[in-house]
Parts: C-alpha cells; structure tokens; sequence
C-alpha cells in the first residue's frame, strides 16, 4: 500500500502553495523571517545574522542514511543542508557550515531540481536542513517541483529557533516538522547562542507545529514517517540542556506520544572549548541519565539510540 500523498500537492492543486510562496518571498524585503528579526532587505542583496540574500546557500544535498530510522528506510532521507544559520551554537558540529556558509547560492529552480533529483535517487523524502532563514526560497522551490512531479514528504529539519508566523506559512506544507529542542535554560542559552528568548519561542514553535501536523505517523507496511513532529535532543554534559524539563514539557504540553530522539553525540566542537562547561565530550553516564529522566516525564516513544562516545 502507498504512502498518503503528501500534503503540499493538496495545496499546489488548491493554489494555496502558491500563494504562500509569493507572500514568503515578500518577507525578505525586511526580514522577519527567524527571532532575530534583522529587518534588512535580502531581495536587495542585504544580510542580516543568517549571511543570506535572496538566494538560498546550499552545502550539499545526498541520501543520509545517518538521519533517524522512520525517515531512513531503505534507500535513505533527501537531506538538503542549507548554509548558515540564524542561532550559531558555538558547539555546532557543522561549524564550517552553519557559522562559515561553506557552500554554493543556488537559484530556486535549481533548488527544486536538487528536491527532484533526490526522488528520483530514491529517497523516501525531502529533508531541509536549518531551513528557518530560506522559508521563501524553500515553498518557492516545492511550488515548481511539484509541477514536475515531486511527490515525497517534506521534513523540516530546525533548530526549534522559530517564529510561529514564519510557521504558518508552512501550515499544510510541510509533512514532517523534526526540530531540536536544545535548551531549557536562558543562560545555557545566552551563553552558547546569544540567544536567551530560546527555550519560550522554542516551546511557541513546538506547539505550532504539533498542532499542524500532530504525533509522528509511522507506516506499519514500510516503517517510514509520513506525518508527524519529531523532536530531537542533543543532551549536553553536566545537565546544562535540561533534559528533564524539556522532556516534561513534551509530554504535558505536546502529547506523551511525542517520538524523540534523544543524542548523545555531544563533543566540543567549533567554539565549545572557550565554555568550560562544554570542554568536555558527554559521558555514557551523563547519557544514560538523560535517558532515565525522558521515560520518568513519560516519553516512551524513542529513537533507536546510536551511542557515540569519545574519550577526553
């Protein structure tokens, strides 16, 4: 048996997609795009904290087999990881991406031919990667690959560093939302991404799209997710992510049958080691932990764990 189609057919046959594209690409005039709110005019070529003008930046695009396992399947996820970002974790562990913009300006139609091109690879769907500063160049792409046969759900792979108005533009766009949730302290937050508003406008972004797409919806035939929210956590040496008040918040605000990914490829990277705190890799215990304290909120539904340790 098929996979439900996905939603943004519905929405290009309705010429909804269409439109949301049209109003996107108008945001960039005066950015509001991501918390930031830089307010200067990409369509004229001006940056902001994301470092994108009108075009979107594209490291690189493949079939990842590393992603989670309802998104993987057989032949693997479209991931697409779009250049800079707009929050800059100074542990990011794509540093020379994400904070360097290593990576080529593509036009939105050559970014829908890279979305086609991976369907025609085989990949099970289409995984943007720190999308929240390309939402325009990202709807205006599905609209032109869905004319030409695009067919495959759309995962919107982020930070959880949203605005909710950006959100809405994606309402009935977007198939799979698989955000982080990293942080539940505003110095944790301040301190590593300058941005202490993280953990409320990460809850904001969170119930957003819970209420968009709901639980993760898993085909029993294939075992792929073909709707749903899917909510990762990298857990952080010495408590700093909190993990068990992130992990309570899932389940009492979202639903307990929130599907999570709980991380544990923790190591310093990029800036990490001017923080003291994140000098150091996470160790088995700290992991385990994190773990005990995800079931103890009431979180049953996991990712299969990928232990990665490192000794410092």
């Amino acid at each position: 048996m098929a996979l439900p189609a996905p939603v943004y057919l519905k929405a290009l046959k309705s010429r909804t997609l269409e439109q949301r594209a049209k109003k996107a690409i108008t945001v960039l005039d005066s950015c509001t795009l991501c918390p930031r709110q830089c307010a200067v005019n990409r369509t004229a070529g001006e940056t902001g904290t994301c470092k994108t003008g009108r075009r979107a930046v594209v490291a690189s695009y493949n079939a990842h087999f590393g992603e989670e396992k309802p998104l993987v399947g057989r032949n693997g996820s479209g991931t697409i990881f779009f250049s800079h970002c707009s929050l800059h974790c100074n542990f990011c562990q794509n540093y020379e991406i994400s904070h360097l913009g290593e990576g080529c300006a593509v036009e939105d139609d050559q970014l829908a031919t890279i979305m086609l091109e991976l369907q025609q690879a085989g990949c099970h769907n289409i995984n943007l990667v720190t999308p929240s500063h390309v939402v325009p160049q990202i709807l205006e792409a599905v609209y032109l690959a869905a004319q030409q046969g695009l067919s495959v759900p759309l995962v919107y792979n982020c930070s959880g560093y949203d605005r909710v108005e950006t959100l809405q533009l994606l309402d009935g766009i977007v198939d799979i939302y698989m955000p982080d949730f990293k942080f539940w302290y505003h110095d944790v937050a301040r301190d590593t991404c300058n941005a202490p508003d993280y953990p409320e406008l990460a809850q904001r972004a969170l119930l957003e799209m819970h209420r968009q797409v709901g639980d993760l919806v898993i085909d029993k035939a294939s075992g792929l997710a073909c709707k749903g929210i899917l909510v990762r956590h990298l857990v952080l040496p010495g408590g700093l992510a909190g993990t068990a008040k992130i992990m309570a918040f899932l389940a009492n605000s979202l639903s307990s049958n929130t599907y999570v990914n709980v991380m544990a490829q923790y190591r310093p990277c990029g800036r990490a080691r001017e923080m003291p705190a994140l000098s150091a890799a996470l160790s088995p215990a700290e992991y385990d932990q994190a773990v005990q304290e995800t079931k103890a909120a009431g979180i049953h539904r996991l990712d299969k764990p990928r232990r990665m340790f490192q000794l410092c």
